[in-house]
């Protein structure tokens, strides 16, 4: 290849080939590129666009393969580690500039070369310069030649691409690129690549359908590993998981190292909650690429859904390992963290976070959390008001943390203001104002007319100090003990549930002075409540567990629902849990899908055989051949009222009133194809409702205290049976009423636990795993709560509970353990207590246990 030769004024010396106006835009280029632009390759354009694309951090890894299609000079030969052939093809002086050109005409590598080598060569150029992101000289070049040549297709398509580069903010950008696209289209419909090019301009616009259209026909012309991951992920952003999982296995069948493709087949299982099949595609990713950051992260949060606590830290510190700054992983690592009540950990996390990134939302809003749990209010709520000043951008989609930080900010200055009244002395819900609570609890925009505003933090009230677990009293710290192993015999063992030991601390100091405060009541003493001192009523057990948990995290409103407004309660407050939505399954439920589904196949064939009799017959046929959710689909269309969905009440028959029965949940399926289903259950709040079942629990109550008191002079065995009886159905109406807006289960579990050890007798076995105890029941499984909403009586469920309880006559050193309400009495020192380090209690032998 021949030289340029610079001429003696410093001018440049004119190539045969090239014309005098394109060697001066490329001397101009050569020039201002070293002050404009950094030389990046065009993979690496590529990945700037699509970190900025909605596909987020998901495209970037998809674009981090090296092989993208969207400038096609030619097929890349970097490979998954990097390499010299990954770096930018194209230099920022004129010689190597022209060079390269010249080097793209001679081996045809730019899309649609001609057979003139003159038209390739100055097409060439155009290419460089796109290359280089000189995008507007590139269209210059582009439409100069069309003037010449106006169906030029490598001309039309370059000039596409470049618009395209411009950038696809400015929609007059997309319009343009779009336009060339399909211009290229008509004149040459069965490139692939066109196809796909035109699936990136659209994607990014929201236009997935017809991205997806094209990606289609790309397919159908010519299959590609490539094709069919792209595809996948198109339709993974859409959330039809079912659908991408299909092309992720086909781009992999086709090449199978590929280790981005790999991890989207296990997001894809793990957005359907199919955890233990995500972790398996995960590792197979790190088979294939050991230094995978992505692969460790999300393994690492898999791992965190399961459960399993010390396989998701390992994981998320590989990923750190590999990269000390990664984001993502710092905040998915706090969080964790946080929700396993590691809160100093958690904390450092979100602090780390936020040094790399002060704008991320997310660690802003839980380093304020974490502070405000801590009882380190200053530092909570100035994190806080971080997050309240980022407002979102007109037309922007605020952020779930946007959202709830106003409310968090309002009830953390409400508990800094009340950090040193004893707890006896006020009501939270009667404080808190009516539509504060109705909106906090429903999740709704911070939108209250004539709220006022909760006082700002008050200078002579202190944040609260760490307390050492040896500042404390032996007595004292074998309370502790003691209520860290009662905590843990609540943990439920199923996926979905991660080991929180501050909530295991808790709810074990709850279940503890649920225990002294109903012996006291059997024993005719009073209680000091809301101000007052009278005997406790059944609500006042409850809220001892209310307290603790709502003081455990004090980002989940735990609150009454029959205190909320009037207006909210006549309209009913729902507690919604979706078991399925669309493709996502709720892998906490799913050990209940076959019980349930007996349950509506019951429903289903009393309801036709009183509507529609002539057809039982074919409609109970159906039914045998239903196994699962979605083969109740066909069924819906044997009736008019039930083609786009039914739903299915439970009832809860009363022990008050023989023969009477409440509303219990309802189960509603909607959907017309497998993919686009909603399976969910709800109890709905009314006030007639609630009523109905204060008066079972009210009589339940009543009985449970007279007992109760006899018990106190004879504990006889039958008495003791019969109160343990009379804790499970109360306990029983409590769960099918749902009554709080958060934390119904394990707050009502506590209660179990504590009125049972009032009544001489402990919880000595654990919640089981999964089935348990054929005997019984088929159905026994490890969700309280469910196990209360799906039997069919409070006897039953009361022989269920019992079954997996193991209950043991209690220790005589309980009687020892000192005043929980008497130790706590106000929030800092429960918040002191909840703070302290518990590793020491490993240490100790745990007498009453």
């Amino acid at each position: 290849m021949r030289a340029v030769k610079m001429a003696p004024a410093g001018g440049l010396v004119r190539r045969p080939w090239v014309p005098l106006a394109v060697l001066a835009l490329l001397a101009r280029a050569a020039f201002g590129l070293t002050e404009r632009y950094p030389a990046l390759s065009l993979l690496q354009q590529e990945r700037h666009r699509q970190r900025h694309s909605p596909a987020g951090e998901w495209a970037e890894q998809y674009s981090a393969e090296c092989d993208s299609s969207f400038l096609h000079f030619h097929e890349s030969d970097c490979d998954i580690g990097g390499s010299s052939s990954c770096e930018s093809m194209l230099s920022l002086n004129t010689e190597k500039f022209l060079s390269q050109a010249k080097l793209l005409a001679e081996q045809k590598r730019f899309p649609f070369a001609t057979d003139n080598d003159n038209t390739n060569e100055e097409l060439a150029i155009a290419y460089v310069l796109i290359g280089n992101g000189l995008y507007d000289e590139a269209i210059r070049h582009f439409s100069t030649m069309l003037q010449e040549d106006p169906e030029l297709v490598s001309a039309i398509y370059g000039r596409g691409i470049a618009y395209g580069k411009k950038g696809l903010h400015d929609m007059k950008n997309a319009e343009l690129a779009l336009f060339e696209l399909s211009r290229v289209i008509s004149l040459e419909p069965d490139h692939p690549e066109v196809f796909e090019q035109r699936a990136e301009i659209l994607s990014p616009l929201g236009r997935i359908s017809e991205a997806l259209s094209d990606l289609t026909k790309a397919i159908q012309l010519q299959p590609s590993a490539r094709l069919y991951r792209h595809r996948g992920t198109l339709y993974f952003i859409s959330e039809d998981y079912a659908t991408a999982h299909e092309d992720f296995q086909r781009s992999l069948e086709l090449n199978k190292n590929q280790p981005i493709a790999m991890l989207y087949k296990g997001l894809t299982f793990f957005h359907r909650g199919l955890l233990k099949e995500a972790i398996e595609s995960f590792k197979e990713a790190l088979k294939q690429k050991a230094d995978f950051i992505d692969a460790y992260k999300s393994l690492g949060q898999a791992y965190r859904e399961l459960g399993n606590f010390d396989a998701a830290t390992e994981s998320f510190q590989k990923a750190l390992l590999l990269n000390q700054n990664h984001v993502q992983t710092l905040q998915l690592k706090g969080m964790m963290l946080y929700h396993h009540g590691s809160l100093d950990e958690a904390l450092k996390n979100f602090k780390r976070c936020l040094q790399l990134e002060p704008y991320n939302e997310v660690c802003q809003y839980m380093k304020g959390l974490s502070h405000v749990a801590m009882g380190q209010f200053y530092e909570g709520i100035k994190a806080q008001t971080k997050v309240m000043l980022n407002d979102p951008l007109p037309g922007q989609k605020a952020s779930p943390e946007y959202l709830k930080v106003k409310y968090l900010r309002e009830y953390s200055r409400y508990l800094h203001a009340h950090l040193d009244t004893p707890l006896t002395e006020y009501n939270t819900d009667i404080d808190l104002p009516g539509n504060f609570k109705d909106h906090w609890a429903k999740n709704l925009p911070f939108l209250i007319e004539n709220y006022e505003e909760q006082p700002g933090l008050q200078p002579h009230i202190k944040d609260v100090l760490f307390q050492n677990f040896e500042s404390y009293k032996p007595d004292v710290q074998e309370l502790i003990c003691v209520a860290d192993h009662l905590g843990s015999m609540m943990q439920y063992e199923t996926p979905g549930f991660l080991p929180n030991k501050r909530i295991h601390r808790a709810m074990g100091l709850a279940t503890l002075e649920v225990m002294q405060a109903v012996q006291r009541t059997w024993a005719n003493s009073k209680v000091r409540m809301n101000g007052k001192t009278r005997l406790m009523q059944w609500r006042d057990m409850f809220d001892i567990a209310v307290k603790w948990r709502r003081i455990a995290d004090p980002d989940q409103p735990v609150l009454w629902l029959d205190q909320m407004p009037a207006r909210s309660l006549s309209r009913g407050f729902n507690n919604h849990i979706n078991l399925i939505r669309g493709q996502v399954i709720n892998m906490r439920y799913l050990e209940y899908f076959e019980k349930i589904l007996h349950f509506i196949k019951d429903r289903i064939l009393v309801y036709h055989g009183a509507n529609n009799p002539k057809g039982l017959l074919e409609v109970r046929e159906a039914l045998e051949k239903v196994h699962k959710v979605e083969d109740l689909l066909p069924i819906m269309k044997f009736n008019s009222k039930t083609r786009d969905g039914f739903t299915v009440n439970t009832k809860v028959p009363s022990l008050k009133d023989q023969g009477k029965e409440y509303d219990g949940f309802t189960i509603t399926i909607t959907g017309d194809k497998v993919g686009n289903i909603l399976f969910s259950v709800e109890t709905q709040t009314t006030e007639e409702r609630t009523q109905l079942y204060h008066a079972e629990i009210d009589a339940l109550y009543k009985d449970l205290t007279a007992k109760g008191k006899i018990l106190i002079l004879s504990a006889e065995l039958g008495e003791v049976d019969a109160v343990c009886n009379l804790i499970l159905s109360l306990v029983y109406y409590f769960y099918n009423l749902m009554p709080l807006s958060r934390g119904s289960s394990v707050i009502a579990y506590s209660v179990i636990m504590g009125a049972l050890m009032a009544s001489g007798k402990e919880v000595s076995g654990k919640i089981p795993k999964g089935k348990a105890s054929i005997k019984i029941s088929k159905y026994i499984r490890s969700l309280v709560d469910f196990e209360a909403m799906t039997a069919p009586g409070s006897e039953a469920f009361s022989k269920i509970a019992r079954s997996w309880m193991n209950l043991k006559s209690i220790s005589p050193s309980y009687k020892s353990l000192p005043s929980v309400s008497e130790t706590f009495p106000t929030l800092r020192t429960m918040i002191e207590v909840l703070n302290t380090d518990s590793s020491h209690c490993l240490k100790k032998t745990i007498v009453v246990v």
